[in-house]
């Protein structure tokens, strides 16, 4: 498999190793871009990969619950420009998207789309392209997670990032476990876990990991003996790094999330604990339309 210029730039981006390396890696990988962050790791040059894409596509991240405040919705809606996204038209068709899916409960995107938009005649696949042909360019809804329960929603600054938190909460004042779940979803914002806890992580995501630093200790130099331990050991710090449950607390990293929830469920009378959440950032996995300028006036020219 054939590789560009762009393929090493990718992988430089993505890994942070020097060209050359990226230019090494891909050339044994035969261009396989992901078995080529493997070998980097292997050889210790990749301190992690990161497993979204570029994050280039504009449009924003929505997130908001309903009155009653026991469900919650997080959305994700793109378009060309960030220039369109901070659109105010732009912004009130995403928010009739949520209230919709607040309201209607939409098994995926392809159900949404058939459903009557809230506050208008048109369903929301006619209200998206009535929305393209006003405001001028492309749109999609990307994707969206609805739950029900003791939810909190939190966009971060300019809605770059949002997070949706469900907590199981038994025997505790709902406001009280709303201001837990906030701070929940602060950490979130920042930390960036993948699963919630050990038991959510696939074995073949472990044993991937644990083949990956085994390679690390071998071509260190260790001995097939001590290479075992020092993988166990690296594990757990693995699990800390995707594992919400298992990562220091934003407000205390000296406290585990896991704790912080035990001791604040225990001082507010019952528990508290992490049933759900979802991370979305915009633009994740997606690559940004890049025009070339010269060929842009020259169509205007002409």
């Amino acid at each position: 498999m054939a590789f560009t210029a762009k393929d090493v730039q990718a992988l430089r981006e993505r890994t942070g190793c020097g060209m050359m390396d990226c230019k090494k890696a891909l050339t044994e990988a035969d261009g396989d871009m992901d078995k080529a962050v493997e070998l980097l790791r292997e050889k210790g040059l990749a301190a992690a990969a990161k497993k979204a894409g570029r994050i280039a596509a504009e449009g924003m991240v929505y997130c908001a619950t309903n009155e009653a405040g026991d469900v919650g919705v997080i959305l994700e809606v793109n378009a060309e420009t960030d220039f369109v996204a901070k659109n105010a038209e732009f912004q009130a068709f995403v928010k009739t998207v949520a209230d919709t899916i607040l309201e209607k409960n939409p098994a995926d995107v392809e159900a949404l789309g058939e459903l009557q938009a809230v506050g208008t005649e048109m369903t929301v696949a006619e209200l998206l392209r009535d929305k393209i042909l006003t405001i001028g360019e492309n749109i999609k809804i990307r994707r969206f997670v609805r739950m029900e329960g003791v939810v909190y929603a939190y966009a971060h600054t300019g809605n770059r990032i949002g997070v949706l938190v469900k907590l199981d909460a038994e025997g505790v004042d709902i406001a009280a476990a709303k201001a837990a779940a906030k701070n929940i979803a602060l950490h979130i914002t920042m930390y960036n876990p993948q699963y919630v806890d050990k038991s959510q992580v696939p074995e073949e995501t472990v044993a991937k990991e644990k083949e990956i630093l085994m390679a690390q200790a071998i071509n260190d130099g260790k001995p097939a003996n001590i290479a075992e331990k020092m993988v166990a050991g690296r594990i757990q710090k693995f699990y800390k790094e995707i594992c919400l449950n298992e990562q220091g607390y934003i407000l205390d990293e000296d406290m585990s999330v896991a704790k912080y929830l035990e001791k604040t469920g225990k001082e507010l009378g019952g528990s508290l604990k992490v049933a759900a959440f979802v991370r979305y950032e915009k633009g994740e996995g997606l690559e940004k339309r890049e025009d070339n300028f010269a060929d842009e006036v020259a169509k205007m020219v002409k």
